[in-house]
């Protein structure tokens, strides 16, 4: 089972704090060390010190790690322009070496956008599909070549598809839990497939539509990587547990229902349960950034069992 951390900064964190949690994850062994691709803090509370902007912090990171797997969960499909953010990603990767991976969706935080002047369409799927096309089109582009592309949302001319990404070809997360189109976007152009925060009675059957799409695709179902985003809380005892759950604002017991928490030994249960599942990788979101304590709590009593 991968390990992987993941961050919500746009709930108060720096630079200096995401790379001190991506250094300790690199030290710890963790596969890989996310972050949300968000500008507006999400409920109430101070929000200093304001927003980082993800594929910035990630270029940031690519220079201060050397092993760890780097990547958004998920970048908005409204934030950037697709012929922009090939460029972006593809220099990142370029930076880290080869370690970047792509998590993109739709966006969802209205709120968010007023506040950023950002426009917020009410239908956005399209602009999520058609930038997907448009970016592995942009990376497969032949050298000496160039990309057009004439689309509702989108249109480029005699794009010359530079600069390409080390890897070949780039990892795509695809994200999302409906039923139809998410599931045929993840077997288009994924390399693996999310769910964020879905009930645990949910992630099997969703996974079963996925892999039929796989197949009417033609694709193996097994070419896909299959995970899953949950809130992460693990003390060593009760005590410890209930004073991290208050520290993020969560109920002991609510946690123990949606997420990866209580005492090492439950989320070990717990992970069994998702690999039953047919889940392979886990992202765990770590909503403390300064907690490094519980991310060395979980790489040494919960990783060596799953």
């Amino acid at each position: 089972m991968d390990l992987r951390i993941f961050t919500e900064p746009q709930q108060g964190a720096s630079y200096d704090q995401l790379a001190r949690l991506a250094i300790a994850a690199e030290e710890l062994g963790y596969d890989a060390f996310f972050r949300s691709d968000h500008y507006l803090r999400m409920g109430d509370g101070d929000p200093s010190p304001g927003p980082t902007d993800a594929w910035t912090t990630l270029a940031g990171l690519a220079r201060d790690t050397s092993r760890i797997r780097l990547g958004t969960l998920v970048s908005s499909a409204t934030f950037r322009h697709p012929g922009v953010l090939a460029v972006q990603v593809a220099q990142v990767d370029a930076m880290s070496g080869g370690r970047v991976e792509l998590g993109l969706g739709t966006g969802w935080f209205e709120a968010e956008h007023r506040a950023f002047g950002i426009p917020f369409p009410d239908k956005r799927f399209g602009l999520l599909e058609e930038q997907l096309e448009i970016l592995t089109g942009l990376w497969q582009t032949p050298a000496g070549g160039s990309y057009s592309f004439s689309g509702q949302h989108y249109q480029l001319t005699d794009n010359p598809g530079l600069p390409k990404p080390v890897q070949t070809p780039l990892p795509i997360v695809v994200g999302g839990n409906g039923p139809r189109r998410t599931p045929r976007l993840a077997a288009r152009y994924g390399a693996e497939y999310n769910q964020s925060f879905p009930g645990f009675e949910a992630i099997g059957p969703q996974i079963e539509r996925v892999r039929g799409a796989m197949s009417e695709a033609g694709r193996d179902p097994e070419e896909l990587v299959y995970s899953v985003a949950l809130i992460a809380v693990v003390g060593r005892d009760e005590a410890e547990f209930e004073r991290r759950a208050a520290v993020v604002g969560r109920e002991p017991a609510e946690l123990r229902e949606h997420g990866l928490a209580g005492t090492p030994s439950e989320v070990v249960d717990r992970i069994g349960q998702l690999k039953a599942d047919g889940i392979s990788r886990i992202y765990l979101q770590c909503m403390d950034v300064d907690d490094l304590d519980m991310i060395e709590l979980i790489a040494a009593e919960v990783a060596p069992q799953v």
